[in-house]
């Protein structure tokens, strides 16, 4: 691997020599040449001067800049870009260390890696990795690659250090028509639902990490050439992308399509819930026995209090009833004995 730019990092005082290698490879990605429709031919791109149209050589192309308040395009030569007073030419010189999730990933542009290009660069360069990992901060510098001035980032990456290429904030488009056009009100139930449904995910896997499309791409081709109807892997059929009706509805069978993925069913939620720790099934327990005793200690207190009651009840009406016999017996005497006291006083008269 070639590097594509020498440079030296500058921490301070420390100066530290480094070569940047390109971190991607963009050649692994699907990509198509242009051809005549009619005879399958090859359409290149011939670089044809727009003043003479004829075809120029690459020894005659060079480079011009276009002002722009001005419809002119001025020349300018290798020497004239040398000449330019411009320090980030040859040096990236850190100018702040950040917390790495203050940078915007809308700025984050290609990626190098960044080795020693001499000896003597290797202790600086692991004292700069190291002191960014301990201190959780990235460096921002200004860099210029390949006749550019760019923002740059440099962060570790296990025992390395990587540079990220950053836009300048003004190469960010503002969300002008971006937004809904009216205020939105999201319920906190729906937001619940969305957090299950995102916890049904799970993690990524080796699978989802793969290029299927590429795939099918060469399975395609390779038909074509061998006069054969292609061969796809289907998969999964994917849910269709309709108008959303009930949210909630939809954050549901989002839910349950992504355990049935998994191969998670009703039969596996109830497996599930038979395999909770003992402690719970016997906390449950518990409640229910002293549920069913305190019903069962409850009815028969109950019982044997209205039991106690209507005894009492009963006892008190007996007295009751007692003592108003007795006192209808005492009145009863009472008027026998006034009866016969006066009849005694009738018959003294008469003799």
């Amino acid at each position: 691997m070639r590097p594509t730019a020498k440079f030296s990092i500058s921490f301070g005082l420390v100066t530290i020599p480094v070569a940047a290698y390109n971190a991607t490879d963009t050649s692994a990605s699907v990509s198509f040449v242009r051809i005549h429709t009619a005879d399958g031919g090859r359409v290149h791109n011939q670089p044809v001067c727009s003043l003479e149209g004829v075809e120029v050589s690459p020894d005659e192309i060079g480079r011009g800049y276009r002002p722009h308040d001005a419809d002119v395009v001025v020349p300018l030569s290798d020497e004239d870009l040398d000449a330019l007073p411009l320090p980030t030419a040859k040096t990236l010189t850190i100018l702040a260390f950040v917390a790495g999730g203050d940078i915007d990933p809308l700025q984050m542009g290609k990626g190098y890696y960044l080795a020693t290009d001499s000896p003597a660069a290797a202790k600086p360069y692991v004292l700069l990795r190291e002191a960014m990992e301990r201190h959780e901060r990235v460096g921002l510098g200004k860099i210029a690659l390949h006749g550019r001035e760019t923002l740059a980032m440099i962060r570790p990456m296990g025992d390395a250090l990587v540079m990220q290429v950053l836009l300048w904030p003004h190469q960010i488009r503002p969300m002008d028509g971006v937004l809904p056009e009216r205020e939105v009100e999201v319920h906190p139930n729906e937001v619940a639902a969305a957090e299950t449904l995102m916890d049904s995910f799970g993690e990524l896997s080796e699978e989802d990490l793969h290029d299927h499309y590429r795939e099918a791409l060469d399975e395609l081709v390779s038909a074509k050439l061998a006069h054969r109807e292609p061969e796809f892997d289907t998969g999964e059929e994917q849910p269709s992308g309709g108008q959303v009706m009930d949210l909630m509805a939809a954050l549901q069978d989002s839910v349950r399509a992504a355990k049935r993925s998994r191969g998670e069913d009703e039969g596996d939620e109830g497996r599930a819930a038979a395999k909770r720790p003992a402690k719970k099934a016997a906390a449950k327990t518990s409640t229910a026995s002293g549920t069913k005793t305190a019903t069962k200690s409850g009815a028969k207190s109950g019982t044997k209090s209205g039991a106690k009651t209507a005894s009492g009840a009963a006892t008190k009406s007996a007295a009751k009833k007692s003592t108003a016999a007795q006192s209808a017996t005492k009145k009863t005497a009472a008027k026998t004995t006034a009866k016969k006291k006066t009849a005694g006083r009738g018959s003294r008269r008469a003799g």
